[in-house]
């Protein structure tokens, strides 16, 4: 055993205390800079947290409860179009009246009668119709552009116009294959 003077006893218990003073201060230095990172970060959040103005809030929830508004009123009108019922008799009607305003002859009409389907997810009531008119290139045109517009709920599905050759006598033709929707909701 090494036997120690009181001379080496006191360098040996400063050496220690000065170690452990480094120590407790190296760990409250971290603990400062820690407090100082933290309060500032505190700051910006509250900076953040004063220019975001509970009134914008307000403002916005106002806007969109507006737009709810809107876009539940167009939703109504396209539910009531839609949930007009058009029999295939009225649907056929209409084609023929338009067809005798551009001077045309329906050659072919039929229908599958009634069926259900899916329109972009909502169930629906769908007739088909296929229909031949004949007549003026120019007037087919217009009469399919007419029809497409006269029922707000038809889906023209094809259409194939045939123009015969120059002096055959035949009549350009368009087969159309034409589905009306009718909404079966509430």
């Amino acid at each position: 055993m090494i036997k120690l003077t009181k001379t080496s006893w006191w360098f040996l218990t400063i050496g220690v205390l000065v170690i452990a003073y480094t120590g407790v201060g190296a760990v409250r230095y971290q603990q400062v800079q820690q407090q100082n990172e933290l309060k500032e970060e505190l700051t910006v959040a509250q900076q953040e947290l004063d220019g975001f103005q509970l009134e914008q809030l307000s403002s916005r929830q106002t806007e969109l409860e507006r737009q709810l508004e809107q876009a539940t009123s167009q939703f109504e009108a396209v539910k009531a179009i839609f949930s007009q019922p058009i029999k295939s008799v009225a649907a056929s009607s209409i084609l023929f009246d338009i067809a005798e305003a551009y001077d045309l002859e329906v050659t072919e009409l039929s229908s599958l009668g009634p069926a259900s389907d899916s329109l972009e997810g909502i169930d629906c009531s769908v007739i088909s119709l296929t229909a031949r008119v004949e007549g003026d290139v120019t007037n087919l045109v217009s009469f399919i552009i007419k029809l497409n517009s006269q029922l707000a709920t038809d889906v023209i599905r094809s259409i194939t116009i045939t123009v015969p050759e120059m002096g055959s006598g035949e009549k350009a033709s368009a087969d159309i294959h034409l589905v009306i929707y009718t909404y079966q909701g509430d």
